[in-house]
């Protein structure tokens, strides 16, 4: 889809972003208790780290396609 560049005054097409993979589903549960088990704690912690991972890739990926500044 063409877009209006402001800066040359004129439309110019877009590039696509490299694909990036859906985001794994959540391994976390809420907890069973008031306080969280380390489990539950550790298990939440891998889930935004690994959404963390995604979010980065698909950065990279739309500053790699011109869509970001770097």
């Amino acid at each position: 889809m063409a877009y209006l560049n402001p800066s040359a005054g004129a439309a110019r097409e877009g590039k696509q972003t490299a694909a990036v993979t859906n985001a794994a589903a959540a391994t976390a549960s809420a907890a069973a208790g008031a306080t969280p088990t380390k489990a539950e704690y550790d298990a939440l912690l891998a889930d935004v780290n690994a959404l963390r991972t995604k979010l980065n890739a698909l950065l990279a990926a739309m500053r790699s396609s011109g869509q970001l500044a770097s």
